[in-house]
């Protein structure tokens, strides 16, 4: 254990944090997200939900503040609809650790693959929410 690093922290995770750069991406993926098919660099986060673990990063990871927007979620597949629970969840956190976070920019789903694939790596979490991905993109961390 570490003081001030939230216990949801793996050793894993804290390495690709730290050694990711600035405009660097990282997926936080739901349960039904297709990690191991879009990314070699995959770790596991098996039980913790997407809010807890954005609560555990954000703290520790600066956002970009140069992007349009630094936080992506997938957009639903026509005919389909998001829940809109789940961004709000994701928008409370980014709130209460980054307020001036511009607006979650959707994208649609097979370019959040061609993203994911790109990213630095993927973190595949227990969150079951449908829709439930989110990709963060690194800043510079603030003097």
């Amino acid at each position: 254990m570490l003081i001030g690093i939230s216990p949801l922290m793996s050793p894993e995770l804290l390495s690709i944090l730290y050694r990711m750069g600035h405009g660097d991406e990282i997926v936080l993926a739901d349960a039904h997200f297709p990690g191991e098919s879009v990314n070699q660099n995959v770790i596991r986060a098996d039980g913790l939900g997407v809010p807890d673990l954005l609560d555990a990063v954000l703290p520790l990871f600066a956002l970009d503040a140069y992007a349009d927007s630094p936080v992506y979620m997938m957009d639903a597949t026509p005919g389909d609809t998001l829940d809109p629970a789940v961004e709000s969840a994701y928008r409370d956190v980014l709130d209460r650790h980054w307020p001036e976070t511009p607006p979650i920019a959707k994208v649609e789903r097979f370019a959040f693959y061609d993203q994911a694939r790109a990213a630095f790596a993927v973190v595949m979490t227990g969150e079951t929410a449908k829709y439930g991905n989110v990709i963060l993109k690194k800043g510079v961390t603030p003097a």
